[in-house]
């Protein structure tokens, strides 16, 4: 539970470690092998156990791969760890490449020879990217091995135990659904796709549809394991028996068959071997499950997980845990802000400080189950690294006269928090407020916009960023993600990206996270969570709009507003956010903070 500091990359494993794997490679005849971030269900949070690539190459980001042959190697990741990889891991032995602009197939491309053969550990690896890798290989000459085991885990000899957390139920109340009613409908989902049975890699799909929360990984509640759907009949969890009491075993017994997660695969193959349909989602499930399957004698249905819509279209029950969640965490951060003020202009407080104090506001509330995700606590040059995670060595004195980038979540049973405030610590200069304003506006045009249903969030990305390219500015991460119900705190498929391809549909949370990070300098970042409304219609108009409801209640700063930057209703916004966060907040602080309050949320 809760974060630590310790610093968990270490640059100097990268020679020692290649050279091991290099060996056991030769040993099995092979010139190559991929090593990706994830594990065996394509999750955010990986357990030590399966934390490969951090092993290594040191890189502790949530997203990369690392490519390995006898003369070359690289580690690939996307815009937000172009910083982090290069301090973290030992460019001479793991030169950084692009993940998006130079991806590893084109590396493959250029350096695979005839004959060669490239390794890859069949579990870790989904179907499209195998078939993005098996195309490279064949033009190439070369032959893509799938292998059982991974000869990573063969050389690493302090490799972790496997998590064993234990699995509780989650309450129908603030599920707002029985485990029944929803594997009714996902069945219902299969019928419709002619699917025998569908395969569950994704454990807060799990989780969700079985109404339990696990505790194997930091910051998600979810229980690691896999499960099969069919569309008659029990479904199957796959999960290590010492994760269940005797009664979380007892009421998932009346729900599904229970099996250890060994029988997975052979469960797999037994569905094969009945010529079942198996719907598997290929973006989620690794290669050598639809192995299994299809080796038995079974056939594939290829869709999305279906699981992951009802899941992301939370109901009333999940959307007023939210909202409740939202308050309280709100009223813990602005006792945080109001320390923070009096605290940080002495010069005393560092990046662990802050974080620390955070997190024990929020322990305050005698609720708190875990953060959500390591809080990215960053002073300085550190906040102009997007996912920075703060460790002992890294750790900065947070400095006068620049903004102090904290973004941080809080994972309460009835709802997932995750907010991002940019703070003036002293006087900042006139640029460090045109930017912090350009960020604004952008954060209040999603926040203000209305859309058809249908819309994605590719098409509203735009919105955030409009005014930041005006000024020949942008920032290389989405503008938001989905959100869980006391699940993950970055969900799919709903997402305000330049990629996000899915429609918003009323019910999902997403958050609202524009930013902008000249590097080597400062981070700025102003995070809300909405919740997708309507549709309703508009005065004067022909088609009904969705919109969104701002669940996030805490101050932006002021001190750090450029007012002539910003549009008469875009100034009225931020009035009527402040004294919505007044009204009700207020009345949940103290007196100290509630003065404080009053200053922070003034009219402008």
């Amino acid at each position: 539970m809760y974060q630590t500091f310790d610093d968990l990359s270490d640059p100097s494993c990268g020679a020692p470690h290649a050279a091991l794997l290099r060996a056991e490679l030769a040993r099995r005849g092979l010139d190559g092998f991929l090593i990706p971030r994830a594990d065996a269900h394509q999750g955010e949070y990986v357990p030590p156990h399966d934390c490969r690539l951090q092993w290594l190459t040191g890189f502790t980001g949530s997203a990369g791969v690392a490519a390995i042959l006898g003369e070359e190697a690289a580690i690939f990741v996307d815009g937000r760890y172009t910083i982090q990889v290069r301090e973290q891991v030992d460019m001479e032995v793991f030169p950084a490449r692009h993940l998006v602009t130079e991806p590893v197939t084109d590396w493959l491309a250029q350096r695979l020879k005839p004959g060669q053969k490239l390794g890859i550990d069949a579990l870790l690896h989904t179907v499209q990217e195998v078939r993005r890798l098996s195309a490279v290989c064949e033009q190439a000459g070369a032959e893509l091995v799938r292998l059982e085991d991974n000869p990573v885990d063969t050389v690493w000899d302090d490799r972790p135990e496997p998590p064993v957390g234990n699995v509780s139920l989650f309450p129908a109340v603030l599920a707002g659904r029985e485990a029944t009613d929803k594997l009714a409908e996902i069945q219902a989902a299969l019928l419709e796709k002619k699917a025998d049975a569908c395969v569950l890699t994704q454990p807060d799909s799990i989780a969700w549809l079985f109404n339990i929360r696990g505790s194997d990984v930091t910051h998600s509640p979810i229980p690691l394991s896999f499960a099969t759907v069919p569309s008659e009949g029990r479904p199957a969890l796959y999960i290590d028996g010492r994760k269940l009491s005797n009664s979380v075993r007892d009421a998932l017994s009346g729900l599904t068959d229970l099996a250890e997660p060994g029988a997975f695969l052979p469960g797999l193959e037994a569905l094969g071997g009945k010529g079942a349909r198996v719907l598997i989602d290929p973006a989620l499930a690794g290669i050598g499950i639809a192995d299994a399957i299809t080796g038995a004698g079974g056939t594939l249905v290829e869709a999305q997980d279906p699981v992951l819509l009802p899941k992301a279209i939370k109901n009333e029950a999940e959307l007023n845990g939210a909202r409740t969640a939202h308050v309280r965490d709100a009223a813990a951060y602005v006792n945080f802000l109001a320390w923070f003020d009096e605290v940080a202009p002495k010069g005393a407080l560092d990046e662990i400080g802050a974080a620390e104090k955070l997190e024990e506001f929020r322990r305050e509330t005698g609720v708190l189950k875990d953060i959500s995700f390591d809080t990215i606590s960053g002073a300085g040059p550190n906040g102009a690294i997007c996912h920075y995670r703060v460790g002992r060595s890294s750790n900065l004195k947070i400095p006068l006269g620049k903004p102090f980038l904290i973004d941080s979540g809080a994972q309460y049973e009835d709802g997932t928090t995750d907010i991002t405030r940019t703070i003036a610590v002293g006087d900042v200069s006139a640029e460090m407020k045109r930017h912090y304003t350009l960020v604004l506006k952008g954060h209040i045009a999603i926040s203000t916009a209305k859309f058809p249903e249908g819309t994605t969030g590719a098409q509203l990305d735009t919105l955030a960023r409009i005014d930041l390219w005006k000024a020949g500015l942008d920032f290389d991460h989405g503008t938001g993600h989905g959100v869980g119900a006391y699940l993950s705190v970055h969900e799919g498929p709903q997402r305000i990206s330049k990629t996000g391809t899915v429609p918003l549909k009323p019910g999902m949370i997403l958050s609202n996270e524009p930013g902008y990070y000249p590097a080597g300098e400062y981070g700025i970042r102003l995070e809300n969570l909405e919740i997708v409304t309507g549709p309703v219609d508009i005065a004067g108009g022909e088609r009904a709009m969705l919109g969104f409801e701002t669940i996030t209640l805490v101050p932006m700063d002021l001190r750090l507003v450029e007012t002539a930057l910003l549009t008469h209703d875009e100034r009225a916004w931020l009035n009527r956010y402040h004294e919505r966060v007044r009204s009700e907040i207020g009345p949940l602080v103290g007196a100290r903070e509630r003065i404080w309050l009053e200053q922070a949320t003034k009219a402008i």
